[in-house]
């Protein structure tokens, strides 16, 4: 190990994590290059090469740059969607909401969007990624504001991107995707705002106020970049690069090489792809309740609070150790969270840090954050999720979807979901307390909560 390994959790929570996020953990701190400690969040599981939750800041000229870090997902995240509707107003309204949702967001393994772009213009999202979506009359021009990185991340190149990943992603932007990728209905609960003033610079202000979240990547193109890059590093590793590692799933290349900047430009085309993808979801989601509470978006209120990523790569500026430096941050099922003041925040969150959203099973609900300045530790990154402690097979086997539907119509949730087999997958049990989690980033001074959602429609991927 070049570095130590710290894992936060409780004692609760660290009971519930697999022993294989401990040895992948470990093994991401012998990663060359890496900077002051390898790190993983308390919804911490085992995932590929990096646990879930893992995070490795690196020395952009000694580093690597590793696929595994970052995911196959990359660029999955969170948006959340404020309105200016309450409970009552939705109540008898919500099996048209969802149903409206299932039809015209695409769910499920492969499934493909209502776009039908052409090679040049889906090269283009890859470049421009939500920027190009508002240009084409898909969002509003804020929206971009309130996107990590502004909705478009600067320097992909579709060059570096495979003819069979161009192919894949061209059909899927739009799509929400399967696993735990859902779009769901909730509403605040008075009693679940936790920081008044947090919450109304977020535009929370209502009591009992409806919002729409979301969480999906950038899909099958994604998938194939990763997949086509670690194959290309793995015979490098030791013959080319010298690079002895434990894992084979921590197939790297040195960042500063060209293998190594071939993939950081492509990685950045599924950044891109990925805001594309949520910035026609919502699009779609604001065509939906519109037409259902006849009522054009704007005047609902359907404004964006923030999109945040928790699959990605990026150079950023942090202290380390007194000392300002340039660092190659890799975050997997783990999310940025600035602390109030610092750059590339909104300026209409810079007082109170940014924005965070924490998604939970769709039968527990989900968490609005805020960075703080003791997130320095970490880089600035707390949480993704409330993170997995049963595999889904497991899943699959302790419960059935449709018992599960029932279950959740007769507690006021309404999902429609592609399969029965994938409901069940997702059930409550199968996720750590998301209440835990949140709670354990506070303890450690990585985030603070804002409010938190209960679920009450969710279209199920």
């Amino acid at each position: 190990m070049r570095v130590p390994a710290r894992i936060y959790a409780t004692e609760t929570l660290m009971h519930q994590m697999d022993e294989g996020v401990f040895n992948q953990v470990t093994n991401v701190a012998m990663l060359p290059g890496i900077v002051k400690h390898a790190l993983c969040m308390p919804d911490g599981h085992w995932g590929y090469g990096f646990p879930i939750g893992g995070l490795a800041a690196m020395d952009p000229d000694t580093g690597v740059i590793s696929p595994g870090g970052i995911g196959f997902d990359i660029n999955c995240g969170m948006r959340l969607v404020r309105t200016n509707l309450t409970f009552d107003d939705v109540r008898d309204r919500i099996h048209d909401l969802v149903d409206g949702l299932y039809t015209r967001v695409p769910a499920g393994v492969g499934a493909r969007g209502f776009l039908k772009l052409s090679d040049e213009q889906f090269r283009a999202i890859a470049v421009r990624g939500a920027r190009w979506c508002v240009e084409q009359g898909y969002g509003w021009p804020e929206d971009l504001e309130h996107t990590e990185e502004g909705g478009s991340i600067s320097g992909a190149d579709p060059d570096r991107v495979s003819v069979r990943a161009l192919e894949r992603g061209r059909q899927q932007v739009g799509t929400l995707g399967s696993g735990n990728h859902y779009l769901e209905i909730q509403v605040v609960k008075p009693e679940h705002v936790f920081d008044a003033r947090a919450a109304a610079a977020m535009g929370i202000d209502v009591p009992n106020q409806v919002v729409i979240m979301f969480h999906c990547g950038s899909r099958g193109f994604g998938h194939q970049i990763a997949s086509d890059y670690i194959q290309s590093f793995l015979p490098l590793m030791q013959r080319q690069f010298g690079i002895q590692l434990p894992d084979r799933d921590l197939a790297c290349a040195p960042f500063a090489s060209a293998e190594g900047q071939a993939y950081f430009a492509a990685m950045k085309c599924g950044i891109n792809m990925s805001f594309a993808n949520r910035q026609v979801i919502l699009h779609r989601v604001r065509e939906v309740f519109g037409d259902v509470m006849g009522r054009d978006a704007r005047e609902l209120g359907m404004e964006m609070v923030y999109d945040v990523c928790h699959n990605t790569a990026k150079l950023e500026e942090h202290t380390v150790d007194g000392r300002r430096r340039r660092l190659l941050v890799h975050r997997k099922g783990a999310t940025r969270a600035f602390a109030p003041g610092m750059p590339d925040i909104p300026r209409r969150y810079r007082e109170i840090g940014q924005p965070v959203i924490l998604g939970g099973s769709m039968e527990t609900g989900s968490y609005l954050l805020r960075g703080v300045p003791s997130g320095q530790q970490a880089f600035f990154t707390t949480a993704h999720g409330s993170g997995r402690c049963m595999s889904r097979a497991q899943a699959k086997k302790q419960f059935h979807g449709k018992q599960l539907e029932r279950d959740l119509a007769a507690r006021g949730v309404y999902v429609r979901s592609v399969s029965y087999g994938g409901l069940a997958e997702e059930a409550g049990a199968a996720y750590k307390d998301i209440d835990a989690v949140v709670a354990a980033t506070t303890t450690a001074g990585l985030s603070q909560p804002v409010a938190r959602f209960t679920p009450i429609g969710n279209v199920k991927g």
